[in-house]
């Protein structure tokens, strides 16, 4: 059936430009249906979405559901679009987190709703963008485009602080953005100086010959520039300012999506870009060390936050540092454990927010102190959160435990200290996340305003349901999103460890396969991937 409306030819393009006319749109309806419109438009995004899950083929081409058009043809810009296994999930998981989003808004969200359920939107454009771009110079345009509107998102209906909040954020992402202009230029001429034609293209980039010092000056930028994103340690400090400060809807989507634009770039670019610097002893001794100590250094944070929503916003550093830890074992096991952390986070931690909304649109207040036994008033609410909970710290059954295990297991293969020092973590994560649990949902009773608080309405249950369902599914059945990022994994993974990678075609070449034309990034003066392990 969607064969027969050629799927395959225009859904990525519509997936990102939808958005931005339903953004458009709005400004044509009355203030009152805003929500109303922006609920069913993402909602219907995210139903035109799930054929990607259906059409797509693990055992066929890398990159599947490609297109390319001529941009700037002098500077070799092309409007060029394709997804692997990896970008498949990171797309599915954003348009189902907007719906949420938007429905999670609609007690919290009082003034300027065109505007902010436009700019929801546009934000939706900007992200389902950087995961479906092929052409370096689109992706920096949508990886751009995601800063605006999350910058007034915060700066107009945050808290107390948003103006703060919002600058830092924005000036933090921007100046790492920077950088990463500058190695895309440098990769740009470097490869049109060995080809005779500019390109911006991902396949045309990915084989560009560097020496062992450009690739590390160029890793050093584009890594600077993601780890912002993510952000690891030491970058982390605009995030927990923009989670307190955001509004629930953007706090949910910060968390859940735009954090994975800076893991996904480690595996999209870093890894297959430049694998020398990536695969060298002492880079990978960092990224690992800034790992561990992003896990273990967040989890000791979070667990003195008396604020809930501080809480949270910590506990995704310390995810983030399961992913980077799992990226950097360079295993395949270890990369496919970060991007399942990076799905579970995305679920469990919108969740945790979107909860924590709900007990601050009850109370007006976010003080783990002003609550105690919710348990016996707002059952529903309680289930929600202990499950959320016990996903977040990663409960054999859950979706967390799969990512986190996995990622410890790949990192155990190749660096057994780091990987035993980051399962600390898991630790420390049920001593921050137990107590508060404990003290909201099951101390005494005390206070009188807590005795009449109402449980979860059908519209909460609408919006918290789909995401429990989702953390029990994926903790007990992982096989389908793990077969179908695999190939693209084992093609990043064998790209670094200095085999023959057909990025345009099937992936990993086999014994029995022709060889590609190049030898990606292994000539000039490069020494041998691995050699100082």
């Amino acid at each position: 059936m969607l064969n027969a409306v050629a799927y395959d030819a225009w859904i990525l393009h519509a997936l990102i430009w939808l958005p931005l006319v339903g953004a458009l749109g709005l400004f044509l309806l009355p203030e009152s249906r805003a929500k109303e419109f922006a609920f069913g438009w993402t909602g219907g995004i995210f139903l035109l979405s799930l054929g990607l899950l259906v059409q797509f083929d693990p055992g066929g081409a890398l990159f599947q559901f490609t297109s390319t058009a001529t941009w700037i043809e002098m500077w070799g810009v092309s409007y060029s679009l394709g997804i692997d296994g990896i970008s498949l999930f990171m797309i599915l998981l954003s348009t189902l987190i907007m719906p949420i989003a938007v429905l999670g808004s609609y007690n919290y969200i009082k003034e300027r709703e065109q505007g902010f359920y436009a700019l929801l939107l546009l934000l939706q454009t900007g992200i389902v963008g950087v995961f479906a771009s092929m052409d370096l110079f689109l992706f920096y345009v949508f990886f751009e485009l995601t800063l605006v509107p999350m910058y007034f998102i915060v700066g107009i209906w945050g808290g107390e602080r948003r103006i703060y909040a919002a600058v830092k954020f924005f000036l933090y992402t921007a100046a790492g953005s920077l950088l990463m202009l500058v190695g895309i230029f440098y990769l740009y001429f470097q490869a049109w100086s060995v080809t005779g034609a500019p390109s911006f293209h991902y396949l045309d980039l990915v084989g560009t010959p560097l020496s062992f010092v450009e690739q590390l000056w160029l890793f050093a930028a584009f890594g600077v520039a993601f780890s912002i994103k993510v952000p690891v340690f030491p970058f982390h400090t605009w995030l927990p300012d923009a989670h307190v400060e955001a509004p629930t809807p953007g706090s949910v989507v910060l968390a859940a999506i735009l954090l994975k634009l800076g893991t996904y770039g480690f595996i999209r670019f870093l890894l297959p870009f430049f694998p020398l610097a990536a695969g060298h002893a002492t880079v990978i001794a960092v990224m690992l060390g800034l790992a561990v100590v992003g896990i273990i250094y967040a989890a000791w944070v979070a667990a003195v936050q008396p604020d809930a929503k501080k809480l949270v916003a910590y506990t995704s550093v310390a995810h983030m540092g399961f992913v980077v830890l799992g990226v950097f074992a360079l295993t395949a096991t270890g990369i496919q454990g970060a991007l399942i952390v990076m799905i579970s986070h995305g679920i469990s931690t919108g969740a945790l927010f979107l909860l924590v909304g709900m007990l601050y649109e009850r109370r007006h207040t976010r003080l783990i102190e002003d609550f105690g036994g919710l348990a016996q008033v707002t059952p529903l609410l309680a289930t929600a959160f202990v499950i959320t909970a016990l996903a977040t710290i990663g409960v054999p059954g859950t979706s967390g435990f799969v990512g986190e295990f996995l990622a410890l297991l790949g990192a155990f293969e190749r660096h057994p200290v780091m990987a035993a020092l980051a399962a600390t973590g898991v630790i420390f994560a049920a001593y921050y996340m137990l107590p508060m649990v404990q003290k909201i949902l099951f101390n005494s009773l005390e206070r009188e305003e807590n005795r009449t608080l109402p449980d979860l309405d059908r519209r909460e249950v609408a919006v918290i349901a789909p995401l429990v369902a989702l953390m029990i599914g994926l903790g007990v059945y992982p096989q389908p999103v793990l077969e179908r990022m695999e190939p693209a994994v084992q093609a990043v993974v064998q790209h670094v460890e200095g085999g023959t990678v057909d990025w345009a075609g099937q992936g990993v070449l086999g014994s029995d396969q022709e060889e590609i034309a190049y030898d990606p990034i292994r000539s000039v003066g490069a020494e041998p991937a691995g050699s100082d392990r």
